[in-house]
């Protein structure tokens, strides 16, 4: 198997949000003029053409250069192409060929959940090879040719080849002394954003009523989910709904979530990681399985409940390993 590149993550995360931001700008576009229908000559152009487009010349630019900038352009580029496709499933899915079918937000959502998921899983195996690790210090020696590579960039070359064995090492110091010294560059825009964000999660978690309301929220509204759908299969109305079904998934997905928080609540008071570890499979299960049904029945009002629950999951997985290391102290 070739090697891992270690900037996988972060790439298929820039793909992701790339191809969100395609659905929703396309969305917005087509909610804002009416859905125009593009019409030449008796021929119709489908924007998941011009998806088709960005997507080949991501690729191509990530099959002809060389280097992690490459990458990260090419990421952007697919995730763009991969974005304009995917937003028209409902006409592939349906005899129709019906763009607006219900169904397809879920679609659309599930796919994007499920690239998380392999982001998620690639992030979490920490322990590269050797071989995988000497890979990447000389993919970032190459990426370095042109511009150069600052202090911080050789020491981080410096220390993936550490236990690799003092010939590696020594050879891999020899190329990176005959690439260019660059001076570092400004810090980019996101990171102070990415400091206020880091203090406020630090806030939040250290709020004991913070994390309190967040466990109470995630207790109470999967019931309210579960007690709404059982009213209004009590009176009627449920099969009356155009997808009852989904209704069905969303109320079988919070009660799910209920069953979990109930248990972390009930260990809380004599296992805390224990407790945060049910919390967060809780809202996982609602993330990877709740959200689809509740896209197909909201479409893309679902984005407002799509928000809280990233941000529960957030504070919960924070506290969490906050446990976690005042545990293995």
């Amino acid at each position: 198997m070739p090697p891992q590149a270690v900037s996988a993550p972060s790439d298929i995360l820039t793909f992701v949000l790339s191809g969100v931001a395609a659905v929703l700008l396309t969305r917005a576009y087509l909610q804002a003029t009416g859905f125009p229908q593009f019409d030449a000559g008796g021929l119709r152009i489908a924007h998941v053409l011009w998806g088709g487009l960005w997507l080949t010349v991501g690729f191509g630019v990530v099959l002809v250069f060389l280097g992690s900038r490459a990458r990260f352009v090419g990421a952007i580029l697919g995730g763009i192409g991969f974005g304009l496709f995917i937003d028209q499933v409902g006409k592939f899915v349906t005899a129709q060929a019906d763009y607006f079918y219900a169904p397809a937000a879920g679609i659309i959502y599930a796919a994007f959940a499920l690239l998380l998921v392999i982001t998620q899983a690639l992030r979490e195996r920490t322990r590269l090879s050797r071989t995988e690790r000497t890979a990447n210090a000389l993919d970032t020696v190459i990426g370095g040719l042109d511009k150069g590579l600052s202090d911080r960039r050789r020491s981080a070359v410096l220390r993936l080849v550490r236990d690799c064995g003092p010939d590696v090492t020594e050879a891999v110091a020899r190329l990176l002394a005959t690439v260019p010294r660059r001076e570092p560059s400004l810090a980019p825009l996101r990171r102070p954003w990415e400091r206020r964000a880091r203090q406020a999660m630090t806030w939040v978690v250290s709020s004991r009523w913070m994390v309190g309301l967040v466990v109470v929220y995630l207790l109470g509204e999967p019931l309210v989910v579960v007690a709404r759908v059982g009213v209004e299969t009590v009176v009627g109305d449920l099969p009356n709904q155009q997808e009852w079904g989904a209704v069905l998934g969303v109320a079988s997905s919070a009660l799910a979530t209920a069953v979990l928080s109930i248990r972390g609540a009930l260990l809380l008071p004599r296992d805390e990681v224990g407790a945060f570890r049910l919390f967060r499979l809780a809202i996982l299960v609602d993330l990877l399985f709740g959200q689809v049904f509740s896209f197909t029945v909201h479409q893309f009002g679902a984005l407002v409940g799509l928000a809280i629950d990233l941000f529960l999951l957030a504070v919960i997985t924070v506290k969490y390993r906050e446990l976690c290391r005042n545990a293995s102290a």
